[in-house]
């Protein structure tokens, strides 16, 4: 079978923390309603550089004004200057303006020029000594020349904000030679190389601003926010963790070591709980050295903060560092932040505090727009000899339906096809083989004899307790039939046991196969060895502790993946290591296998996720965008789509066909750790170290329930076999079952505000819980329910 399309093997998708990855160009207008200033993307531009004019909404509600760059002087992304100093440099500015006029011109952008010359109010002006608008003298010539250099030359993805008292509110990026005039109120996209250059990423911090200003700016803004509508101090308070962190930034980079430090001291205890692991790591940075192999300080420098903020509020914020003429606010704001503007009334502080806390704050409404098929594939007819049983088996992880379901059950599913299914070829399955329509037979038979669960009905739980693993467990796989069970260890070893009392053997040697009658019927029972039959297997070949473990659906492999970087494939039939696919560089947390087969995914320390085909050496995907470890990998039911949670405190859910970024959920306020899919592949449950599970709704790109209770780290989540019962394993040594299909009722699209992500969660956990089960004092690792319904929990016993 082939594999997904050769031409787009190793296609390294590279991501923008703003906006989902793209193979193509952006289209002009993704972000629409903008307030930033120029967004460097790092995707293939097509052909050439590209003058882009990123519009931000203005006091006319959008309307794209091109920027007069106030600051050339300075490399591109410095503060501007003092306002003492800004008239005398009028001549200066002056001469700026005519060179960019005459970048326009010989670009051939007139559009741009003439728009240019409006904003800064020139049409009636004639250029000293020139014919025609637009032409420089000899003298002049030369100064705009120069300067055209230096801004061509030092703008590498960012662009100088301008002045509140400019008036303008977009910032042009130039890059090489212009392709094309930029839209009008459209947003451009500038080519940069892949991985910042260190020095030209600092380079924006290299600001003139009086560093004693810098509390009084800070104070400033605060006090107005403070003072400011409660409608709207909510909304604006947003802005005080991203400027904090730049404003500090700007002063230690600046070596204004003393000023950083009394900056940090007196503000840092007026940002969010959920921020202050951030503001550990920013504290340490308290000298220009430190800052330049810096990842979390460079992720803060290249990723634009996203707020999504009301029109209103905006305008007020806007309105008021114009009037105070407070240009080091207003630069950040223009260089830093990403601002998502909605029409309507603006968002209360429990609606943001729910969607925020991520590295790079909320995901743009833009990134979760694009369609996801989210629905089940058809399953291949299958004969089952069974009387009057002409059901048909689910697919993936062994995920049957009810004979008789509910019809407002989540797991339930008809047999036509789903309207919500992706087309059945979009992507190369693997065909079913004898053994596998076997399985499914047998998958159909225990379907029969599976428990209805609900609140009145709750689910047995058989806790597997790993003893004297010395807090050595890293990780837990179970079987789809239920019959193995692995666990990853930190001594580098992969331990395999049989809970069933069939024990594990390995196939005879090849001297003694070729004695063996291939024809007869348990030829399958033949090769085995006897002599090697045992309870345990223990696999050998990892040289680092063992983070991820995941059976193949037709339980003949098992995945693991390593802090030696790499994932290996295991022969359940041999007991011994078929492959060892090295892509990764750094340790690798999670790998699993697809609900189809062949294809399996993994993501590690560097920050990268990957699609790999059990027959390619190299990996078929590589999803790029996170901005910190990821944590967990899972494939979508359909095998179409995977979802990622991180260290960012970001979900993302990644198209396999073409590697494109299609949803990202912020609302977590620590490392994802578990993510786990509805059955009927609609929901999403995502736990993290902050001990909550949020659901989310795939179609809609939205957070749709909060699920308070454990106090610690949620590890494992699961979803019963039809959907109604969501399981959760935590650190602080507990399972809860909670009431999924009560969570997910009454959830109508109508109800979705899907135009500005007005959240309303109801606070309903204590509703939703059924039930919680304590261990004595083992954390809880992993948890599955078998295709009867009964919960297998596990995990190693700590002693206190």
């Amino acid at each position: 079978m082939a594999a997904l399309a050769e031409e787009q093997t190793e296609v390294a998708v590279k991501l923008e923390p703003e906006g989902p990855p793209t193979l193509l160009p952006p289209q002009a207008g993704d972000g629409a309603g903008e307030g930033s200033g120029g967004t460097p993307n790092n995707g293939p531009n097509g052909g050439g550089g590209a003058v882009a004019a990123a519009a931000a909404a203005g006091g006319d509600g959008g309307t794209p004004k091109p920027v007069v760059a106030a600051s050339a002087a300075a490399p591109a992304g410095a503060a501007p200057v003092p306002a003492a100093a800004t008239e005398a440099g009028a001549p200066h500015d002056r001469q700026t303006l005519l060179a960019v006029l005459q970048f326009l011109r010989q670009s051939n952008l007139r559009e741009a020029e003439e728009a240019l010359r409006r904003e800064a109010r020139l049409l009636e002006e004639a250029v000293a000594g020139s014919g025609a608008p637009g032409e420089l003298d000899g003298a002049g010539a030369e100064a705009a020349s120069a300067l055209l250099s230096r801004v061509t030359a030092s703008v590498p993805g960012s662009a100088a904000a301008d002045p509140p008292g400019s008036g303008a509110s977009a910032a042009t990026v130039f890059s090489g030679s212009a392709s094309g005039p930029a839209a009008p109120g459209k947003v451009g996209s500038v080519a940069v190389e892949d991985q910042p250059d260190v020095s030209a990423v600092l380079s924006a911090y290299n600001q003139q601003g009086d560093p004693t200003m810098y509390e009084e700016y800070y104070s400033g803004l605060k006090h107005f926010i403070e003072c400011s509508l409660d409608c709207h101090r909510a909304e604006l308070s947003q802005l005080f963790y991203p400027l904090f962190v730049h404003m500090y930034l700007e002063l230690v980079y600046n070596q204004h070591e003393n000023e950083a430090k009394s900056f940090f001291e007196k503000f840092h205890g007026d940002q969010e709980c959920y921020y202050q692991d951030d503001l550990r790591v920013l504290s340490s940075l308290t000298k220009k050295e430190h800052m330049k192999g810096n990842e979390t300080m460079l992720d803060f420098r290249t990723s634009k903060f996203v707020l999504r903020i009301s029109r209103d509020s905006y305008q007020l914020l806007k309105r008021h560092l114009q009037e105070k003429q407070n240009n080091q606010i207003w630069n950040i704001v223009q260089e830093h932040l990403y601002i998502d503007i909605f029409d309507g009334m603006p968002r209360s502080k429990q609606q943001i505090d729910a969607m925020v806390g991520s590295l790079a704050g909320e995901a743009k409404r833009e990134a979760n727009k694009s369609k996801v098929f989210f629905g089940l594939l058809k399953e291949p007819e299958i004969e089952v000899p069974l009387d009057d049983e002409d059901e048909e088996g689910e697919n993936e992880e062994g995920k049957p339906k009810k004979k008789k379901p509910k019809k407002d059950s989540i797991g339930s599913k008809s047999k036509k096809q789903d309207p919500n299914a992706p087309p059945q070829n979009r992507i190369p399955l693997p065909e079913l083989k004898d053994s596998d329509k076997l399985d499914k037979i047998m998958n159909m038979k225990e379907t029969t004899k599976r428990v209805r669960l609900g609140p009145d009905c709750l689910p047995s739980i058989c806790f597997y307790t790993f003893l004297n693993a010395y807090q050595g467990l890293t990780a837990v796989d179970v079987t789809d039939d239920s019959s193995l069970i692995a666990g990853g260890f930190a001594d580098s070893t992969v331990r395999v046991w049989s809970v069933t009392p069939k024990k594990l053997r390995s196939v005879k040697q090849a001297s003694d196969l070729s004695l063996i009658d291939k024809e007869s019927d348990d030829v399958l029972e033949r090769i085995m060895d006897e002599k090697t039959a045992s309870e345990l297997k223990i696999l050998y070949g990892h040289s680092g502790p063992v983070y991820g473990a995941s059976f193949s659906p037709d339980r003949n492999y098992l995945l693991s993946s390593s802090e030696d970087g790499t994932v290996r494939l295991w022969s359940l039939q041999t007991f011994t290591c078929l492959v060892g696919y090295k892509g990764h560089n750094y340790p690798v947390w999670d790998t699993q296998f697809s609900p189809y087969g062949y294809y399996f995914v993994s993501g590690g320390h560097d920050r990268v996720a990957r699609l790999w085909a059990t027959d390619h050496y190299q990996p078929l995907r590589i999803f790029a965008g996170h901005l910190a470890d990821v944590n967990c990998t899972r494939f979508h039911p359909n095998s179409n789509y995977v979802a990622t949670g991180s260290a960012d405190r970001t979900v993302r859910l990644w198209d396999v066909l073409n590697g494109n970024c299609v949803r990202i959920f912020t609302g977590h306020k620590g490392p994802i750790h578990s993510l786990t899919f509805s059955p009927n592949g609609r929901f999403l449950a995502t736990g993290a170290t902050d001990g909550r599970v949020l659901l989310w709704d795939i179609g809609h790109g939205l957070m749709v329930g909060e699920l308070k209770g454990h106090t610690d780290t949620v590890c494992s989540l699961r979803f019963s076999r039809d959907g109604e019962i969501l399981a959760s394993g935590s650190m602080d040594n507990t399972v809860r079952l909670w009431d999924a299909i009560k969570a997910f009722e009454d959830l109508e699209t109508d109800d979705f505000t899907t135009a500005t992500g007005h959240i309303n969660l109801p606070d309903n956990s204590q509703e939703l819980l059924l039930g919680t089960y304590m261990t004595k004092s083992t954390p809880v690792v992993h948890l599955h329910f078998t295709r009867r319904n009964l919960v297998l929990a596990a995990g190693a016993y700590s002693p206190q």
